[in-house]
């Protein structure tokens, strides 16, 4: 049975055009996931047809008996209210009941309660029971426990923000209703928890509609995907993976008309050129079908994004980890944590909200100082720290006006230089947005341009903490390409499962009491070893293994003098050598039509290039040398 339907929505954001006379209905039965590229308008549909917001042109129409309940990305609470007031905020009956009753509770711990106070209790009792309101504050505490949050008393301004986050999340789960709009709702939350949400949501009876970039979470909950594309709609019966091979073949058939289509106006436009007469009614009808032809909307495909930035040399010593340990407030986060970084490291953190993956990420960025052990960072690592936050943004800039406060320019991969106007476009952001201000720009936007920043300064060491978050499956996954052949370490902190699985070929399980653990492999295969073994997630960590020392050799090759002081400089020296060659390729680029001044640049190019790989085959060597010294 059809409960909501909307109708020729049209929605702008200033001169922005968001979506334009699309259409949607929605079925009692129906579980939707809304994917898009941020800025497309999901949560602006969404917001539209909760009745937040009204659309441009455009109507919605609902029976009155059909209830909604929404979730925001950012779900504004009452500090003051406790845990379980906060998530007895609905206006049903039911809630309204339960919210005064909690009310009175908690005033009358603070007080002892007077008779009005007493009398009215047992009146709201009789109400709760009448309404079968006990279940619902049982159903209340057990998704709020399933959630992580055990002090159904604490107020709400002693929260975290994820923890702020999941209450407000209990709140939309138990609140009775026929559609449940969620937008984002396994943002900040762990993949126990999102595990447990997926079940809680395929159990659950009535409408769903959610926005979410968890491609698993869309897997195994959604059994039809809508896209927002270019302004318009697309639905697809399935789940994610069967939208996948719905949406090409859509595409194909799309671009066999289109193709279709230019073979046809080639020939009308060839007849027009020879100077048809447009007297009968044969030829004017011909002349009718090119003007059609020419204004008929098209098939246009949507555009590629692609990261083409390059990054920076980096030595034979990465980063290493000497017996680390941090605290907060007397709680060890981590405890006597040793690793060495290595080149290609590809390394997922896992654990709950609050077990000490940001503070990881923070003490190898240099953000913290441990409070035990050492943290030695090679001479040519130069990290990209993508955080949580964009709070650091400032939102009175332009969007370009904040790249290039980073750089103007930068090398990519196959040593092209690109503006960073041209960089932008291929982060999907076109001259008109580039100079939006920050402040007008979405939260997807937001985070695509902050990860541009961050790729921008050429970083050879990634830390991506949560770069999941707000950002959509096609922006990740061309991320998970990149990586695919970064030439780095990349260490990321996420619970999108999927995420770990494409890059990570070890995970770091934060286990609780600073323990850290190491599984080969991704998220699944790590899942599949705690399923195979359920003890192995609350084992200590075995006791380290004592490093026998392995004998030395009878001659070791070391230094000469001259070596040494060459070894000393060398690194430099080639620093001096790539930025001369950044400037003579930057000349190459804005020199035009000048052939003598671009071959005496194109000359002192290859000289440059030349001298540049003659000092790194002599730096590996006497690296090598160095490192077999050491040992």
């Amino acid at each position: 049975m059809n409960i909501i339907t909307a109708e020729n929505l049209t929605k702008t954001y200033g001169e922005k055009v968001l979506f334009s006379n699309i259409s949607i209905g929605l079925d009692e039965n129906d579980k939707i996931g809304i994917v898009g590229i941020n800025g497309t308008g999901k949560t602006s549909l969404i917001k539209i047809i909760a009745g937040l917001e009204q659309a441009d042109e455009g109507t919605v129409v609902k029976g009155n008996s059909v209830r909604i309940e929404y979730l925001p990305q950012d779900p504004e609470l009452v500090s003051e209210n406790t845990v379980l007031t906060e998530v007895f905020k609905g206006n049903t009956p039911i809630m309204t009941v339960l919210r005064e009753y909690e009310r009175i509770l908690v005033q009358s711990a603070a007080q002892p309660q007077t008779e009005q106070e007493k009398s009215r209790l047992r009146q709201l009792s009789e109400e709760i029971e009448a309404l079968d309101g006990w279940q619902v504050e049982s159903n209340a505490k057990t998704v709020l426990t399933q959630l992580g949050i055990i002090d159904f008393s604490a107020p709400v301004g002693s929260l975290s923000g994820g923890q702020r986050r999941r209450v407000a999340l209990a709140s939309a789960l138990i609140t009775p209703c026929d559609l449940l709009i969620l937008d984002e709702p396994t943002n900040h939350i762990d993949t126990d928890t999102i595990a447990w949400l997926e079940q809680y949501l395929g159990r659950r009876k009535g409408a769903l509609l959610m926005v979410t970039h968890d491609r698993y979470f869309l897997d195994r909950v959604a059994n039809r995907i809508v896209e927002v594309e270019g302004g318009r709609l697309y639905s697809y019966q399935g789940n994610y993976t069967k939208f996948l091979e719905l949406k090409a073949e859509r595409e194909e058939r799309e671009e066999g008309s289109e193709r279709k289509r230019q073979n046809l106006l080639r020939q009308e436009l060839a007849w027009v050129r020879r100077g048809a007469k447009a007297r009968s009614t044969k030829q004017k009808a011909r002349l009718d079908r090119y003007e059609e032809l020419s204004n008929q909307e098209t098939y246009k495909p949507r555009g590629n994004m692609e990261i083409a930035v390059g990054s920076s040399r980096l030595g034979k010593t990465v980063i290493e980890l000497e017996h680390i340990s941090h605290a907060f407030d007397q709680n060890e986060i981590i405890r006597d944590f040793s690793y060495i970084i290595l080149r290609n490291d590809r390394i997922g953190l896992v654990g709950s909200n609050g077990s000490g993956k940001s503070t990881l990420l923070n003490l190898i960025a240099g953000q913290l100082e441990a409070d035990k052990g050492s943290i030695l960072r090679g001479q040519t690592v130069k990290i990209g720290y993508f955080s949580q936050e964009t709070s650091h943004m400032d939102e009175r800039l332009r969007a370009i006006d904040y790249i290039r406060e980073e750089a103007n320019y930068i090398q990519t991969g196959d040593n092209t230089m690109i503006s960073a106007a041209q960089l932008m476009e291929q982060f999907l952001f076109p001259p008109s947005l580039q100079w939006t201000p920050i402040a007008k720009l979405s939260g997807g936007e937001k985070r695509r341009l902050y990860l541009l920043r961050v790729l921008m300064s050429a970083p050879n060491v990634l830390l991506l903490d949560e770069p999941t978050n707000d950002l959509d499956i096609q922006t990740l996954t061309v991320l998970e390409d990149y990586l695919d052949s970064f030439p780095g370490a990349v260490l990321a902190a996420s619970h999108d499962r999927y995420f770990l699985d494409r890059i990570c070929q070890k995970v770091f399980v934060f286990e609780g009491k600073g323990f850290i653990k190491q599984y080969p492999g991704g998220y699944s295969d790590y899942h599949e070893s705690i399923q195979a073994d359920p003890k192995i997630a609350k084992e200590a960590p075995p006791p380290k293994e004592t490093r026998k020392a392995e004998p030395k050799p009878e001659k070791v090759r070391k230094l000469t003098f001259k070596e040494q002081r060459e070894y000393e400089t060398i690194e430099s020296d080639i620093q001096r050598v790539e930025h001369e060659l950044q400037a003579v390729t930057a000349q190459i680029n804005l020199t035009g039509s000048d052939f003598e001044s671009l071959q005496k640049l194109v000359s002192e190019q290859q000289r440059l290039e030349k001298q540049l790989d003659d000092m790194l085959e002599r730096w590996t060597y006497l690296e090598a040398i160095v490192a077999e010294s050491e040992k």
